[in-house]
């Protein structure tokens, strides 16, 4: 047995999730013990994985970015190296990087219940191990495989004569310049790619199994930086968080309400976008808006490719790889010097951790998700899995404080133990997430599921999860608060539960 490092939480991850877990236990619980335990030899989880040309978020940064330390800067869509300076200054805030534990790649965690704690063992560079006894584990790690993307394998790939490339593996030395490259996919990652290729490349070509709504929007906020020179810096974040949730709440209420009249102005505003007589096919998804993620387009950048004749959009499937580019389904070739397989993420349940309750492996499959954070008959765990349907940050930011208030109800009770109980096996549950977008789809049957009614259900919504996380009491009689030892599985089904 190795000696144990005793904390009373161990975070995992030091991307947004995980220093929204930390920033949260320096600013409400400042007596508690942490770790933050991160694999990567740098902080900044994807942003600092992903190097590929024009990286940046894909949703404002008032609302991606920390409530407890406002985006300062004037972009509202940021570039990648500006988001992980920021979680890097954010960690100095809050006094975190003493906490910090870079290199140290969790690989299991076992929960005793007779001691109520977590026994966290991670992996360092070296290959040496440490072990870490925590009351609670709070898993900020995200949500895909920092190791593999989805890769399918194309027919005739070794046949290519150029380079392949997949954005979560980008070259440090990619020379583009002059070159025809092709993208393939039609995600936010094929969005932002395209334009910032197509300054140096000879032309871009986007293919694309089926087109994704692409909009276009001003990279600043304008009223967003004018409330800034108006209120004093923490007050001005409260502001223009507030009106972005607001406003993008009820532009995706309207949308999904009402598809009939959202996708056709949708469509429109491509159109718009577009050279006149664009082929808007190209821009004419199958899915109604929000059942996969749209496309945000800073200033137009996409489009402004095309018009410069720069970037181009051809809808089709491959048939193979051939020795100048891809063929079609067609029969149209589509030559190219590098191709890029922009073909999307694949995910991972809790990083790859290996869990284990008393002795007897944990699969986060069998679990049904509790108000958003928790998961059923799992202890003193929390698995952050943010909002697909607006910015991440703002349901991390929610589960770090639920954890928060949970460790303090402990203490108040005298309690060593939170879990949400329940008999999963009669509970009728349904799929987690309803997007159905492909790197969703791929992985359904290997994610937790939610249940029908609450507090099992999982919300898209930023304010109904506020009232749900921050409002209603820890003790609500699902959430199980015992002692050490003390026994906490539900041997029955509860009330509201019914059989499939």
């Amino acid at each position: 047995m190795m000696d144990e490092i005793g904390v009373d939480v161990v975070v995992v991850g030091a991307g947004l999730s995980g220093v929204s877990g930390a920033a949260w236990l320096a600013k409400k619980a400042p007596r508690k013990s942490y770790v933050v335990l991160e694999g990567r030899d740098d902080v900044g989880g994807t942003w600092d994985l992903f190097r590929y040309p024009g990286i940046r978020s894909d949703s404002d940064m008032h609302t991606l970015g920390f409530s407890l330390h406002p985006w300062r800067d004037k972009d509202a869509i940021a570039a990648g190296g500006k988001i992980k300076d920021y979680i890097a200054a954010t960690i100095d805030r809050f006094g975190i990087r003493p906490h910090l534990r870079l290199g140290h790649r969790v690989i299991s965690a076992d929960w005793s219940s007779d001691r109520a704690r977590w026994r966290v063992c991670a992996e360092r560079k070296d290959g040496t191990r440490v072990v870490f006894a925590a009351r609670y584990l709070y898993m900020g790690s995200g949500y895909y495989d920092y190791d593999k993307g989805h890769a399918p394998v194309f027919e005739g790939q070794e046949d290519f004569a150029g380079q392949v490339v997949h954005p979560q593996f980008w070259p440090e030395r990619l020379d583009y310049t002059g070159k025809n490259v092709l993208v393939i996919g039609s995600g936010a990652t094929a969005v932002t790619l395209i334009p910032t290729m197509a300054q140096t490349a000879a032309h871009v070509t986007m293919l694309q199994r089926s087109p994704s709504y692409i909009v276009a929007r001003p990279g600043r906020d304008k009223h967003a930086n004018r409330l800034k020179t108006l209120l004093p810096h923490n007050l001005a974040g409260i502001a223009v968080r507030w009106k972005n949730v607001l406003m993008s709440r009820k532009m995706r209420q309207r949308m999904m309400q009402d598809p009939s009249k959202a996708r056709p102005m949708l469509i429109g505003m491509a159109k718009m976008s577009l050279p006149k007589g664009y082929d808007i096919s190209h821009f004419t998804p199958k899915h109604q808006p929000w059942e996969q993620r749209i496309c945000l387009a800073p200033d137009g950048d996409f489009y402004k490719a095309i018009h410069r004749g720069k970037a181009s959009v051809v809808t089709d499937t491959v048939d193979r790889f051939v020795p100048e580019g891809v063929k079609l389904a067609s029969g149209r070739v589509l030559e190219a010097d590098i191709i890029v397989t922009a073909t999307g993420l694949k995910l991972l349940r809790g990083g790859g951790v290996a869990l284990s309750v008393d002795g007897e492996p944990a699969n986060l499959k069998d679990t049904v998700i509790y108000k958003g954070a928790m998961y059923s008959n799992i202890p003193n765990f929390s698995l952050v899995f943010g909002y697909t349907g607006s910015s991440w940050t703002l349901k991390a930011d929610l589960a770090a404080r639920y954890m928060v208030r949970v460790l303090k109800e402990l203490d108040r009770r005298g309690a060593d133990i939170a879990v949400p109980a329940a008999h999963v096996a009669s509970m009728k549950t349904t799929w987690m997430q309803t997007f159905t977008s492909g790197y969703v789809v791929r992985a359904r049957d290997d994610m937790p599921r939610q249940g029908i009614e609450h507090p099992w259900q999982v919300h898209q919504d930023y304010v109904t999860d506020r009232r749900i996380m921050l409002k209603e009491p820890i003790a609500d009689g699902v959430l199980r608060l015992v002692k050490a030892g003390q026994p906490w599985r539900t041997a029955a089904p509860m009330a509201f539960e019914a059989a499939e």
